[in-house]
C-alpha cells in the first residue's frame, strides 16, 4: 500500500494478528482492531476464550487503536459449525477453518468493513497477496512452516484487493521479535493448534456425541475379512491408521473406504490406499480456471505432489503424474504453480 487507508484488522488475541496492527499502523494507516466473536459455547482452545478476547483489546490499547467486537455467532453456527457436525456425520472430513475464512473472515467481516467505511481487512495469516500484471496474486508464506496459504484458498480477485496479510513476509521468529520490541503482551503467546469449537477436554467425540447419535461399525479387510469394529463410524477418516486393528504381525492397516449407512469401515495396507486421481467438487480459482501442471497440496501442511487438473463433462479431475494416497472425501485440494509459490485454487475432494 502506497496511499493512507482505513483498515480493519482481525485480531484473534494472537501475536501474528497483534504484529500485523502494529506494521499496518506503523505504515501511517488507519488502523482499527476488531475481534469475531464466533462461537458463544464452552471453549478452552483457539480464538474464541475470553482471555483471547481480551488480549486482543489490550493489545489495542498498547498500539494505541480502537477496537471492537463483532458477534458472528449466527453466522458462525450456520456456515462452520453445523457444516462440520453434518459432515461428520455423512463421513467426510470437514475443515473448520477453511469454512470460518470463506464465510466469517473474508466474507462477513468484509462486508461489516464495507458498510463502515473501511478500504481493506487485514489478518495474521501467514501468505502473501501481491499486485501482479493487472491482477492479485496469493503466494505461499515466507515462513514455509506456518505458511497458511492453504486455508486462504477461496480468496478471489474482489477479495484479494482488499486484503492485507502484513505479516506473510516475516517468519514466525521475526514476528516475536516485533511483538516483543514493542512489549506487546501476545509476544509470546503459544500458538492455537485446535479447532475453536473443540474443547481439550470434551475433545471431538464429545463435541460431536452431543450432537449427532454416533454409531458402532465392523471393520473389514479389503477382501471382505472381518478384523474388529470400532466405536463410532462418524469419527474414522478416511487415510486414519490408528484405532482400527490390524493382524498379528502383519502389514499396517489404513482406512480406505467409510460407510456410515452400512455401518462398515474397509481399511487395507498402503497400496490399497493409491489412486491415481481425485474428482474436485466446486473448484474455487483465484485468478479463473486453468488447466494446467500443478502442485497439489491435501492438507494445512502436506507434501505437494505433481498433478495435471483437468475439466471433464462431470467437472474437474486431478490425476496424479504418480498414485498417491487417496484424499479424504471433504478434505480440501489446494493447487499451486510449478514453482510451489503461487495459489491456482482448491476445492473438496469428491468420495
Amino acid at each position: 500500500m502506497t496511499s493512507r487507508q482505513a483498515v480493519l484488522v482481525a485480531m484473534s488475541g494472537g501475536v501474528d494478528s497483534s504484529v500485523a496492527a502494529a506494521l499496518l499502523r506503523d505504515e501511517g494507516h488507519d488502523v482499527v482492531g476488531v475481534t469475531m466473536k464466533l462461537w458463544g459455547g464452552e471453549s478452552d482452545t483457539g480464538c474464541c476464550s475470553v482471555s483471547d478476547v481480551d488480549d486482543a483489546r489490550r493489545v489495542a490499547q498498547q498500539l494505541g487503536i480502537d477496537h471492537l467486537v463483532f458477534n458472528f455467532g449466527e453466522a458462525f453456527s450456520e456456515h462452520v459449525v453445523a457444516p462440520y457436525v453434518a459432515a461428520h456425520a455423512e463421513g467426510r472430513t470437514p475443515n473448520p477453518c477453511i469454512e470460518c475464512n470463506r464465510h466469517l473472515k473474508f466474507d462477513a467481516l468484509l462486508a461489516r468493513a464495507t458498510q463502515l467505511g473501511f478500504d481493506a481487512v487485514a489478518t495474521g495469516h501467514h501468505a502473501q497477496v501481491a499486485p501482479s500484471g493487472g491482477s492479485w496474486v496469493l503466494a505461499r508464506g515466507a515462513d514455509r512452516a506456518k505458511d497458511q496459504s492453504y486455508v486462504l484458498h477461496m480468496l478471489d480477485q474482489s477479495t484479494l484487493a482488499r486484503v492485507r496479510l502484513p505479516v506473510g513476509s516475516l517468519t514466525k521468529a521475526e514476528v516475536r521479535r516485533q511483538a516483543a520490541a514493542l512489549g506487546l503482551r501476545t509476544a509470546a503467546k503459544a500458538d492455537s493448534q485446535e479447532v475453536c469449537f473443540i474443547t481439550s477436554t470434551r475433545g471431538r467425540e464429545g463435541f460431536l456425541s452431543a450432537r449427532l447419535p454416533l454409531h458402532a461399525a465392523t471393520v473389514v479387510e479389503c477382501d471382505g475379512q472381518e478384523l474388529g469394529r470400532v466405536d463410532a463410524v462418524e469419527l474414522v477418516t478416511v487415510g486414519q491408521r490408528r484405532g482400527v486393528g490390524s493382524r498379528g504381525g502383519g502389514e499396517r492397516q489404513y482406512v480406505v473406504d467409510v460407510d456410515v449407512p452400512g455401518r462398515r469401515v474397509v481399511v487395507g495396507p498402503l497400496p490399497s490406499l493409491l489412486v491415481e486421481r481425485v474428482r474436485l467438487g466446486a473448484v474455487s480459482w483465484v485468478n479463473g480456471p486453468v488447466e494446467a501442471e500443478v502442485l497439489a497440496q491435501c492438507s494445512a501442511h502436506g507434501r505437494p505432489a505433481p498433478a495435471r487438473v483437468m475439466a471433464t463433462p462431470d467437472g474437474w479431475e486431478l490425476h496424479w503424474h504418480a498414485p498417491q494416497r487417496r484424499v479424504a472425501p471433504g478434505q480440501a485440494v489446494v493447487l499451486y504453480d510449478l514453482a510451489d509459490e503461487h495459489v491456482l485454487g482448491g476445492a473438496p475432494a469428491l468420495a
